[in-house]
Formats: C-alpha cells, structure tokens, sequence
C-alpha cells in the first residue's frame, strides 16, 4: 500500500510537472519567437493533458488537477486522506516545472503567468463555467462503458476547447496547480485568488449539475455539497438548482453506474486503481 500511495503522488507530481513544462513553455516560446501561436499553445495544453491520462492514468487517476481532486474527494468518489499528498504533489510538480522553465529560458517565462485581460468579475465566471465544463466532460467519460478509451481524447479536447477560445481571454486555466506554479515563479501574485477558487467552485458544481442532469452520480448527503447551491445563481437560468431537486437526486451517492456497480472515479482502492478515469 505505501508503494502504490508512493507511486500515487510520485505519477500526480510528474503529470502536474508535464502540464506545466509543455503547456507554459509554449507560451513562453510564442513571447519569444511569436510561434507556435495560439492555436499551438491550445494544442499543447490539450496535447499534453491526453497524454498524461494514458500515461499515468492507471497509477494515481491522472488528476494533475487540485479542483479535481477536492471535487472527487467532496463527492465520495475520492478517499480524502489521499486529498494533502495529490495536492502537495500537484503544487510542487507545477512550482518546480516553473522553475526549471525561468532557469532555461529567463524572464521571458513571466509570460506564462495566468493573467485575466478582462475585468476581474467575469474571468471568475468564465473560470467557473470553463472548469464545470471540463469536469463535466471527466464524469463523462467515467460512467461511459468506454469511458476509459478515449478518456484522454474527451478530457485533452474539453482542456483544447477552452484553451482555445478563452485562452486571450481569462488564460483559461480551469486548474490552480496551473496557475500557482509560474506566479509564484515570476512573483506576481495579484490575480491568484482567482485561478485558486473560480476553478474549485466549477469543478463542485459540475458534481452537483451532473448528478441532477444525468443521474448516473449522486451527491453524498455528507458532501457539503448542497450547501454550494446558491452559487448556482450565477448560472443561466435553465440550469439552475434548487436546494429541492439536490435533496432528491442526493441518493446514498457511492454509485457512478446504473446497477450499482461500485466503480471509483480515480483511484485508489488501498493502491488498487481501475483505469484512467480522472484528470
């Protein structure tokens, strides 16, 4: 067991690191030599994020994400005494990625630093939205029979999509491990906060959406997570939930498959994991 859970964090840490040196050093490139452009830069996002899926998906579930950690983990889908090491590991791999980055390629890498450049209120709503998309897409393809094919495909693309469009935007970071590395590296921490909680609050309500919507996950009545639902005001009106619909879609909530089949979403079961299931 302490292998696994070794191993575990040592796959969390080395896919975080590999999100950040590729993704972040294609940004950095661009600000030198004006290439890959932006199209490159959302390939290498999403390149990279498949990638890591197949690669360390069946060792630690491949989250390489801390919303997606905390979202599992306040779901029941997550054991939440694994919650510290996924996010320590998941820091230290984006910090020290930053920082053989600045090392190799100078100050030129401040240009990786995630930075809104639009006002401060709606990037932390196009974070949220572009973050419950993305873990939208992850309980996708968890409760999908083939789920587990073409996890990397759904997960690289929905990180590709937003990375594409909102990218000039917000940065389009839908992930703190992401964005905390290079600001602490170029030391501008002005916009943090919001790349450290707008991605948070998506990935929790993207649970609680995708519970009512599709009814393959249920909400744990332990969770928390029906308390979050006055946050769903910001969402338009055809998605919003009521305290009411969480109540009745909160079932026992250990379930992901119709039928009952016990499948973990990520990891883990005491060092035994079942696939690449999570980002």
């Amino acid at each position: 067991m302490r292998g696994a859970g070794f191993r575990a964090y040592a796959a969390e840490g080395l896919g975080t690191f590999a999100l950040v040196f590729i993704g972040v050093g294609a940004v950095t490139a661009n600000s030198i030599t004006g290439h890959p452009g932006h199209l490159g830069i959302a390939l290498s996002f999403g390149l990279v994020v498949a990638g890591v899926v197949y690669l360390f998906g069946p060792v630690s579930g491949a989250h390489i994400n801390p919303a997606v950690t905390l979202a599992l983990a306040v779901a029941g889908r997550f054991p939440r005494r694994r919650v510290p090491g996924y996010l320590l590991a998941q820091s230290l791999g984006a910090l020290l990625a930053a920082g053989l980055l600045r090392a190799s390629l100078g100050p030129a890498t401040a240009a990786g630093a995630t930075r809104a450049t639009i006002a401060v209120a709606p990037a932390f709503f196009l974070e949220i939205m572009l973050t419950l998309f993305l873990m939208m897409v992850i309980l996708a393809v968890v409760v999908s029979p083939q789920g587990r094919q073409v996890s990397g495909l759904a997960i690289g693309g929905a990180v590709f999509t937003g990375a594409l469009w909102a990218g000039p935007l917000t940065g389009a970071s839908m992930n703190p491990a992401r964005t905390l590395g290079p600001a602490l590296v170029a030391g501008d921490l002005s916009q943090l906060w919001l790349y450290m909680i707008g991605p948070v609050v998506g990935a929790l309500l993207a649970v609680a959406l995708f519970a009512a919507i599709r009814g393959e996950v249920s909400v744990p009545r332990s969770s928390g997570l029906r308390r979050l639902s006055p946050l769903t005001r910001i969402l338009p009106a055809g998605t919003l939930l009521s305290r009411n619909l969480l109540s009745r879609t909160a079932r026992s909530a250990r379930q992901l498959r119709p039928g009952g089949a016990r499948e973990s979403l990520v990891v883990l079961e005491e060092g035994r994991h079942r696939g690449p299931m999570g980002l």
